[in-house]
């Protein structure tokens, strides 16, 4: 079996991930911040070694504005949801996932002003195309790191410096490159970072994050949920610092447990390394697919525009049938359909049958990348 479906989540994980967390429920197991004995207190340093790590990680100063969600799509919910009022206007691009167009959509019909700044065909966005759809309402502009259907980057660095010459918030939806490609909150002018533990960060699904940049006023970001904190425990109202403001309820502890070990992984191994690594790999991809007449293949063709993911479709054969004959045929997992981002296939023109997407991670090999390509050009042979 071949495992080419890590936009989706990645597998297999680092031995470590499942170790620490077998550890955390066989040796710690209480609730972090709960209790003052023993226990209840090393669960809740497990919770701060991975606010440290990841600050490392994603360059913040502050690890207490490291708030744990989810998933990537709870953390777009809180910053959207807990920002944007009627009235205000808010930017994002034409290839965005469901994960900020559903939240957007919901918002939009409260009285929040929408743009789609549309991107090219392969999926590419001019930061001056942005600049140009300002309006004096603004308030955040979003945008995912990279594309989940066709891995293409955005320029984030280029639009986070237009975002703050006018003094307008910079929501990333960094789902698809935290842990996989580098990321610089201060350098690239962040002031809202989305993350999911599940995917490049190696970690257990559950878990993610948000991390609210200095500029962030977190009176203006109104908390998802209020509840129990095990903080100011005498009060019925919420606490106004962080991290406690936005993390009511008992966190998943374990799966944080996970994610630290997840994190120390990729760090021991080098987010620049492993980005290198997955590219070479798609490129070869990509090199062997382009050699095949009747496979389309979708987005951009250079590593430095991409991550290591590929959208592509077989003529005449539907995605599915391409997707379910690979697996069964062949034993390579990947992912057929819209990629829950039709907006993206929109403007690809593949809606609304979508494409079949590979996308590789550091576990990958050269071996399973050429064995995609003959079992690609296999399958293309007989529809001629």
């Amino acid at each position: 079996m071949i495992y080419f479906d890590n936009a989706a989540t990645s597998w297999p994980k680092p031995p470590g991930v499942k170790e620490a967390m077998i550890r955390f429920m066989d040796e710690i197991g209480a609730n972090p911040g709960r209790s003052g004995h023993q226990l209840s207190i090393e669960a809740a340093r497990i919770l701060y070694k991975a606010r440290e790590i990841l600050s490392k990680l994603f360059n913040v100063k502050d690890p207490s504005r490291i708030i744990f969600t989810l998933n990537a799509t709870e953390s777009i919910n809180l910053a959207l949801k807990g920002l944007l009022r009627p009235g205000d206007h808010v930017l994002t691009s034409s290839m965005e996932h469901n994960s900020v167009m559903r939240p957007l959509r919901d918002l939009e019909k409260r009285g929040v002003e929408l743009s789609l700044v549309p991107c090219s065909s392969k999926g590419e966005l001019d930061p001056e195309d942005m600049r140009k759809r300002i309006q004096p309402n603004t308030k955040i502009i979003v945008l995912n790191h990279a594309s989940n259907v066709t891995g293409t980057l955005l320029p984030i660095r280029e639009v986070g410096k237009i975002a703050r010459n006018h003094q307008i918030l910079l929501l990333i939806d960094a789902a698809q490159t935290a842990g996989a490609y580098p990321i610089d909150m201060e350098n690239d002018e962040i002031d809202l970072l989305a993350f999911t533990g599940h995917k490049s960060l190696y970690g257990p699904q559950g878990t993610g994050g948000l991390v609210i940049g200095e500029n962030v006023n977190i009176q203006d970001l109104t908390p998802l949920k209020q509840g129990g904190t095990g903080s100011r425990s005498e009060f019925e109202e919420q606490p106004d610092f962080l991290p406690d403001r936005y993390e009511s309820g008992t966190p998943n502890a374990v799966g944080i447990a996970g994610l630290l070990a997840g994190v120390q992984s990729v760090l021991k191994r080098g987010v620049s390394q492993i980005h290198q690594g997955e590219i070479a790999l798609i490129e070869e991809l990509v090199r062997g697919l382009e050699e095949i007449p009747s496979v389309k293949i979708y987005g951009p063709q250079k590593g430095r525009e991409r991550m290591a993911t590929l959208s592509f479709n077989i003529a005449p054969l539907s995605p599915s049938d391409v997707a379910s004959r690979l697996e069964n045929e062949f034993g390579i997992l990947g992912r057929p359909g819209l990629h829950c981002a039709p907006s993206a296939h929109r403007t690809l023109g593949t809606f609304p049958e979508g494409t079949v997407r590979l996308s590789l991670g550091c576990f990958n090999t050269r071996e399973e990348v050429h064995h995609a390509i003959e079992a690609i050009h296999h399958l293309s042979k007989g529809n001629r």
